[in-house]
């Protein structure tokens, strides 16, 4: 530990910073707070800036807080560095303790200082070797004061070593939202040391609301300082958007590093700057993905970090992940779960980093219009010898998908499509059976949701999946708008705004809670899926047609509820409208015979799909391939 008095904070030592001590803005709502600050009940910090804090007296305040705690063991397992400094300058009395855990969550005091300076200010540094963190464990600091207060600033975790500069750009893609896109590169402009490593920012512009029509966007782009490029193309989807975001890097940029970040996200700059100083000291490139926080409740975090389970060709929560975790209910210090080292298989596009090194070995992310393109994209790269490291403390806030409607609304086509083509090139089992149990059995359950429209889609990617690869080009501009007719077709498509535009429900309010509930006895759960089978085949009650026999709400609607129903009104994920489902017998019928012929044709066909599939990838993920979607 270095202790020195200055008048003013020093300036900035010549050592490279892996990340900034940082303060919630001005403009975040109180419940960010607990993502940068561990404040016992009673104590409130005074946030002068992003960068400087006064701990009122007599108070003790812990800096194990998402943000500002430094994962040691992810910088001991994939990075060059092996020692890591706290630098910080301090003004008024009390004292510094310094903090570590272990992969247990047990918490082990290394150092501290006091500090007693009122008049001046007294500069800090405390290292820490960073060598035993191979499994797990984060490190911190508290700030205990006397009977004055105590001032922190400029405090940032740093290294000795030299790291070689790398520059980056930017990657966004946008459909119809001109107000998040314009927000997000206000705070990529807003801070100087995000732009110091930030040469181009490209923005995919899909949508028929333009980011450029909007009323901040010359100041967005001022704030940039000439770096903004808009490209307007036909909705190419996700996939579309970010691969243009890196086909222009890599053809007209010379930069080091590409990061691909949502549209719809609440950005935190400074994941910017941690994201770029990982990848620049890791022992070996890696990608690095950012954390995803709830958009809606600011101090959750939706995962540690997730993986594909090869064998159910599904996406979970990584081994020991924690989930939906409260950092205001469940600090840092408290939550033993969020000390082991995570390891994933990908990370999610709302905002993930690449060394341009993997882009150029591993391809272009395949044209596969909107979902899976993330996992699979990581699953290519690691077999290519480049992994991804979801690195905590580096995050956006996004809508979560519990909120969503997008396993049954159009997105579903995608889901089953391209998980299909997920496991078709990365699975080393034989599914076959997974994947006909699988499909059989979501097929009944919607059926049996009267989700007519969601089983018609799942159809068709079924057979667009069984097409082969060779028109998934053709189709990345065209299959949305066939979609969107086919789903058209059926009634449980068509969102009203709300359950008032219908009749009142016919069932009393007693009659239905009793059908809510799911039997827990197996005999029993196995009776109500019978009576709802049989009920399915017969003839609906004709009343039900124009009069909804209940209002279900979206976390109620399942299958030993409406199987058993002729109609009910059931809400969206989010709550922004309502869809009248009508059991229908001939659609029941015509649907469950279609699926089981498709998944019967999907098993027999399954050994030469995997080998065309895998065949056709360097020509699905070129430059050239996509070069030609561009200019056409």
């Amino acid at each position: 530990m270095t202790l020195s008095h200055q008048a003013t904070p020093a300036p900035a030592m010549e050592r490279t910073v892996l990340q900034r001590v940082i303060m919630p803005r001005d403009s975040d709502p109180l419940d960010v707070r607990p993502m940068y600050l561990d404040e016992p009940e009673h104590v409130h910090c005074h946030v002068s800036s992003r960068r400087a804090v006064t701990v009122p007296p007599s108070a003790l305040v812990s800096f194990a807080a998402y943000f500002n705690a430094f994962p040691a063991s992810y910088w001991r397992r994939w990075t060059t560095v092996d020692e890591v400094t706290l630098r910080l300058s301090a003004r008024g009395a009390g004292r510094v303790d310094v903090y570590r855990s272990q992969a247990s969550g047990d918490i082990v005091y290394l150092t501290g200082q006091p500090v007693r300076s009122p008049d001046g200010w007294t500069e800090l540094e405390f290292p820490v070797d960073i060598r035993a963190f191979e499994d797990g464990g984060w490190v911190w600091f508290d700030v205990f004061t006397d009977d004055t207060p105590l001032e922190i600033s400029g405090g940032a975790w740093v290294a000795a070593q030299e790291l070689p500069r790398r520059t980056v750009s930017v990657g966004m893609t946008t459909f119809n939202r001109p107000d998040d896109c314009v927000a997000s590169l206000l705070a990529l402009g807003g801070d100087p040391a995000v732009l110091d490593v930030i040469d181009k920012v490209y923005v995919a512009d899909q949508g028929t609301r333009k980011i450029s029509a909007h009323p901040r966007f010359a100041e967005a782009g001022a704030g940039l300082g000439g770096r903004l490029e808009v490209i307007e193309q036909a909705n190419l989807g996700g996939s579309g958007g970010f691969t243009r975001a890196l086909f222009e890097s890599l053809e007209h940029t010379d930069v080091d590093q590409i990061l691909l970040m949502d549209d719809d996200i609440m950005l935190e700059p400074d994941s910017v700057l941690r994201a770029n100083a990982f990848a620049r000291a890791a022992a070996s490139p890696v990608i690095v993905g950012c954390h995803m926080l709830n958009l809606q409740a600011r101090s959750r975090l939706h995962s540690m970090g997730e993986v594909v389970d090869l064998g159910t060709c599904m996406w979970r929560a990584a081994p020991g992940a924690i989930e939906d975790h409260d950092f205001a209910a469940h600090s840092l210090r408290s939550t033993k779960e969020l000390h082991r080292r995570i390891d994933v298989t990908y990370n999610g596009w709302w905002s993930c980093l690449f060394p341009r090194e993997v882009i150029e070995r591993t391809g272009l992310p395949l044209p596969l219009f909107i979902k899976w393109e993330d996992a699979e994209y990581s699953l290519r790269a690691l077999a290519a010898g480049f992994p991804t490291v979801s690195l905590p403390g580096a995050a956006v806030w996004h809508m979560p998908w519990t909120n969503k409607n997008d396993s049954t609304d159009w997105t579903a086509y995608f889901h089953l499509r391209n998980r299909l083509v997920l496991a078709a090139l990365h699975t080393p089992y034989d599914v076959r059976k997974t994947l006909l149990r699988q499909g059989l059995r979501a097929t009944l359950g919607r059926l049996l949701n009267m989700q007519y429209s969601t089983v018609a889609i799942e159809q068709k990617a079924l057979e667009d999946f069984m097409a082969g690869p060779d028109r998934l080009f053709d189709m990345l501009g065209g299959t949305l708008p066939e979609i969107q007719a086919l789903r058209a077709e059926y009634s449980d498509a068509r969102v009203l705004n709300s359950a008032r535009a219908f009749p009142p429900p016919t069932f009393d309010m007693v009659q239905a809670e009793r059908m809510l509930h799911r039997p827990e006895n197996p005999v029993k759960l196995a009776l109500r899926a019978s009576e709802a089978l049989l009920h399915n085949l017969r003839k609906p009650d004709a009343s039900a047609a124009d009069r909804p026999q209940v209002n279900v709400p979206s976390a109620s609607a399942r299958w030993y509820l409406l199987g058993n129903l002729d109609s009910a009104t059931v809400s969206n994920a989010d709550g922004s409208g309502v869809a009248f489902r009508h059991r229908d017998p001939k659609l029941f019928r015509e649907l469950s015979r279609q699926a089981a012929q498709n998944y019967r044709r999907l098993i027999r066909e399954w050994p030469r799909l995997r080998e065309t599939y895998r065949a056709a990838l360097p020509e699905l993920t070129s430059v050239e391939s996509w070069r030609k979607v561009f200019e056409s």
